[in-house]
């Protein structure tokens, strides 16, 4: 052999196949496909249904930023059980609108499916919604409470 090949030099490139040959892993599914969505994504869209479901009866909630944040701050409080927010508000300041915060991880938790944490999403998207606006649920959403 008197032209041996030599090895090629791992670049920083894309790896083009995979160790045995057979190429990349594709994608599981589609993008359109609702299985193709992260939990976090679905959990955001759970929110804005609900936020808009309540637009539609209150129209300054377009007023409001609804965000979506994994766990509360702790900010030197501790929490048990009984105690961790599934949401909270923050009044408009200083040229920032008012804002409903909905805290993913401890909705899931207290759920066991899909229905079950839409349930509750609007449930607390409802209860803040009414602590912002100095209401109570009920008048936000007239079937607040029910099954």
């Amino acid at each position: 052999m008197d032209n041996p090949v030599p090895p090629r030099a791992a670049g920083p490139g894309p790896r083009r196949r995979d160790r045995h040959g057979r190429g990349m892993r594709g994608p599981i599914a589609p993008p359109q496909v609702p299985l193709a969505a992260s939990r976090a994504e679905a959990f955001a869209d759970l929110v804005q249904d609900s936020v808009e479901r309540l637009e539609r009866r209150w129209p300054q909630l377009a007023d409001i930023d609804f965000l979506v944040l994994e766990v509360p701050h702790l900010d030197g409080r501790g929490f048990n059980d009984e105690a961790v927010p599934l949401g909270g508000t923050i009044a408009a300041r200083e040229g920032r609108p008012a804002r409903v915060v909905i805290y993913r991880r401890p909705v899931e938790i207290r759920t066991k499916g899909r229905d079950e944490r839409a349930a509750l999403v609007h449930e607390v998207v409802v209860e803040q919604v009414a602590e912002l606006l100095g209401l109570t649920p009920e008048t936000v959403d007239p079937r607040y409470g029910e099954d």
